[in-house]
């Protein structure tokens, strides 16, 4: 198999949803495979023949810089299951608690809701709190942290 048809054949791989092809011809046999460690196999009755091949995404794609997140300091009171986060008990109602607030173990701190039950949430420790992590109305998972705690 002549070169202009093997490149051919690889760029026709690249260029489409096929992850392998594999031709066999009188001159040998070709298999090219794309993803994962791409690769061209030839065979022939006198030789085996390896050659690496370009990957199929020539173009290379920009990753976007991530800032290391910022690791909180102090107790963190986590969520006991998986709802909707509210920081007060209605709407237009003041919040439970802000930033700076004293708080002691058992006070309510916000409410979660599952299910369309409304579940108040109660701090597990006393202190300040010095950061909230999730916002109104927000979705949040069980275990995820919703306050910090100094």
């Amino acid at each position: 198999m002549d070169l202009r048809k093997l490149k051919t054949l690889i760029d026709l791989v690249s260029d489409s949803n096929v992850s392998e092809l594999e031709i066999t011809e009188a001159e040998g046999k070709v298999r090219i495979v794309k993803g994962g460690v791409p690769m061209v196999q030839s065979f022939t009755h006198a030789q085996n023949f390896q050659a690496p091949v370009a990957p199929a995404a020539a173009a290379p794609i920009a990753e976007p810089v991530v800032a290391a997140p910022e690791v909180p300091t102090g107790h963190a009171v986590k969520s006991p299951m998986v709802g909707t986060f509210y920081r007060s008990s209605s709407p237009g109602a003041k919040a439970f608690v802000q930033v700076g607030d004293a708080i002691k173990a058992g006070e309510t701190i916000c409410i979660i809701e599952a299910m369309k039950i409304l579940n108040e949430i109660e701090a597990d420790k006393s202190g300040t709190v010095s950061k909230i992590l999730c916002e109104n109305g927000q979705a949040v998972e069980y275990g995820q942290p919703l306050f910090m705690i100094e």
